[in-house]
Formats: C-alpha cells, sequence, structure tokens
C-alpha cells in the first residue's frame, strides 16, 4: 500500500488500541470475557511507562508504539494485569527479544503484579519472529518467551471472516505490508474494501470512528488530493459529512514533511486558525492518554504548551 516507509504513521497505534482495547482482549485471548472485568475503565499508564524507558533525546532509531495498560481481572478484586504492547514496524536492530525482556523485569519490579506482554511486529520480514529471549552463563539459565504475532503471517481470509473489529486494524497493518508501491487509485481501492469490512461489523460509534481514522491514514496518499476524493466518496457511501477528529492533525504533519500543497487550503490560509487547530488536536491527544512527548513531536507544540492543556 504504501511507496516508502514514511507513508506509514505508526502514532495511529496508540490512538487505536485505546479505541479498540476490550476488542483487542477479545482477538488475542479467546478466553478474554470469563477473564477480564471489562466493566472496570482500563488504565493507560503510558506516563509510567515513559519514566521507566525514557525515549531517545535526539527521536533517531526505529519508532516503537509502546502501551502499558492496567487491566481489572474477574477473580481478583482489585487485582490487575499490565499488558505490554509493542507494534514494530521494521526490524530494526534485531533487538526486540532482549527489549521485551527489559520491559518485563523492570515493570515487575515497580508495580510487583502479573504481566502479559505481546509483541505486534508489523514489519515485512518474513524470518524475523522473535519470542524468546535466552540468557545463560556457567549453568544459569534465563529463559524468557513473550505473546508474539506477526502480522505478515496471517491467514486474510481469517482475518475477513472474524467479526471482531479488531480484525480490521490487522488487516489493514497486513495489506500495507502485502501492496507496496501502488498507485494512488490502488490505494484507494484499497481502502474503499477496509471501510467495506468495518461497516460489516458490529461496533459502537466512538470504535467506528477510531477504526476509519486508522485505515484512512495509517498509510497516506503520495498525492493528497487522493484523500479528499476518498473521504468524499465515503461522505457520498454515508449520505452525510464524515470529518473525523484526526485528520487536522495529520493535515498538520504533512504540511511540515513539505507535501501539504492543495490540502483543504481553507484550512491553512491562517497561521492563527491553524495554531487553534493544533491546540484542539493536542487536547484531544491528551484526553486520550498519549504521551506528552509524542504530542508535541506530532503537533509542532511545545511540551510547555501541551501541559497547560486542560
Amino acid at each position: 500500500m504504501s511507496k516508502s516507509s514514511n507513508r506509514v504513521d505508526d502514532l495511529l497505534w496508540k490512538s487505536i488500541l485505546e479505541q479498540t482495547f476490550a476488542h483487542f482482549l477479545a482477538f488475542f485471548f479467546a478466553d478474554a470475557a470469563g477473564i477480564f472485568d471489562l466493566s472496570k475503565p482500563f488504565d493507560y499508564l503510558d506516563k509510567e511507562f515513559e519514566s521507566l524507558f525514557p525515549p531517545e533525546p535526539n527521536g533517531k532509531g526505529v519508532r516503537f508504539v509502546d502501551k502499558l495498560v492496567k487491566v481489572y481481572l474477574k477473580d481478583g478484586g482489585e487485582q490487575f494485569v499490565l499488558c505490554h504492547i509493542e507494534v514494530q514496524s521494521s526490524r530494526g536492530k534485531g533487538d526486540l527479544a532482549e527489549r521485551m525482556f527489559r520491559y518485563y523485569y523492570k515493570i515487575s519490579d515497580k508495580y510487583q503484579v502479573p504481566i502479559s506482554a505481546i509483541a505486534i511486529l508489523a514489519d515485512d520480514n518474513q524470518s524475523y519472529h522473535p519470542s524468546v529471549y535466552v540468557k545463560e552463563f556457567m549453568g544459569t539459565i534465563l529463559h524468557y518467551r513473550f505473546n508474539s504475532y506477526k502480522v505478515l503471517h496471517q491467514d486474510e481470509v481469517a482475518l475477513r471472516s472474524n467479526s471482531n473489529p479488531f480484525s480490521v486494524v490487522v488487516l489493514t497493518t497486513l495489506l500495507a505490508i502485502k501492496n507496496k508501491n501502488i498507485s494512488d487509485e490502488r490505494l484507494k481501492d484499497i481502502k474503499h474494501d477496509l471501510y467495506d469490512e468495518m461497516m460489516s461489523r458490529k461496533m459502537d460509534k466512538s470504535t467506528r470512528q477510531g477504526l476509519y481514522n486508522f485505515l484512512t491514514y495509517y498509510v497516506g496518499f503520495e498525492n493528497q488530493g487522493s484523500l479528499a476524493i476518498f473521504e468524499s466518496e465515503i461522505e457520498n457511501k454515508l449520505g452525510r459529512s464524515n470529518i473525523m477528529g484526526t485528520q487536522e492533525y495529520l493535515l498538520d504533519k504533512a504540511e511540515k514533511q513539505g507535501i501539504a500543497k492543495g490540502i483543504e487550503k481553507g484550512r491553512l490560509e491562517e497561521r492563527a486558525k491553524l495554531k487553534a487547530e493544533k491546540l484542539a488536536i493536542a487536547l484531544e491527544f491528551k484526553k486520550m492518554g498519549l504521551p506528552v512527548a509524542d504530542i508535541a513531536k506530532g503537533t509542532g507544540l511545545s511540551i510547555e504548551e501541551i501541559e497547560k492543556l486542560k
């Protein structure tokens, strides 16, 4: 679906995981409904995770999307599980297993609770599928195994037949990996297909909006005019306007990448209006629990500006 890796926006994983987390649990754990108390809200511990694993100051290297989530269990009162999810869109240095172990022992040491860890691998390397970290020296052996889900190894037919809304997220990612170097017209056809898959599943309005945002923006069009055409066609399907909350954020990001020419010129005419839109977007992401550093990077606002938002 993409001509270059920079057309894939991994930051969207942070929001879609929060908007679909109950579906995420049911997708990966067949007995989720009997184990987790889904009537209690999830607690997204992004700040706590960043305190344990501060992002690199220069922002270089492979980007990882991490979510640390407190999930209450049905059989333990206030007992809870911390689930670590990592989405890796490229192989990077090949140190995933070691990093997953570091995550485990630091989180376990701090919170003293059971941890279910899962790595979602969104790279295009068929043979790369780490799931175990082993360390051995003079009879002392450490063996750490974690859940590892390789998107490229999934069956497209099975995903299409899966009624869980999170299957659309996985299907979107799978098609992005399989369909590279294609035209905007072909990309638009794939997005329409994904939209139809989404609409065939039962979910609430908020979840549907989150999925729409993900399938629309996860892989960007080469020509941003194609985005406007796609959204117009979706509006015609619905018979009404379908403006989504993350659109302004992505338009601003596109502007900073130098590809915003021709994108809804009215939105970009006045800098004051654009700043106001940035602040509004930053506030929404802040409410969703995204790390301040990520919001600052995505919007161009300062950390001080974002921390003042209420």
